[in-house]
């Protein structure tokens, strides 16, 4: 019987309005800012991640809606949950570069929940 060839994960592809806007975000959340690369156009930005590991990409939706998530009708669908070891600086870089804090839905000392500029939920969390 012959092997199965898994497939591995390679990117994740966010759909927001402008691409390079949150790619820049996301570079700078995660000081990846020499990992910016484009596709063939602009409706899509990767950011190649410097480790090795999974890229993280933004391809333009020009119906993009934000969730309304934690309440209303559009839910959050997907979020990234980014490790840090010190939540509060993380905290203090992630408002510096352009997150807004969520309160809520679940108070926690080892989350803290954020909107990027497109409004999509990601959380930093202690490690």
């Amino acid at each position: 019987m012959s092997e199965i060839a898994l497939p591995k994960l390679d990117v994740i592809a966010v759909d927001c309005p402008a691409p390079w806007e949150l790619a820049d975000f996301y570079a700078k959340l995660l000081g990846w800012e020499s990992a910016i690369t484009a596709g063939s156009d602009d409706e899509w930005v990767q950011l190649a991640n410097p480790d090795g590991g999974m890229d993280l990409a933004f391809q333009y939706a020009a119906d993009y809606q934000p969730p309304t998530w934690p309440a209303g009708p559009r839910p959050q669908m997907l979020h990234l949950d980014f490790a840090v070891r010190d939540l509060d600086a993380a905290q203090q870089h992630a408002v510096a570069v352009g997150a807004k804090p969520v309160d809520g839905p679940v108070e926690s000392p080892t989350f803290r929940v954020f909107l990027d500029p497109a409004g999509h939920p990601f959380c930093l969390c202690a490690c």
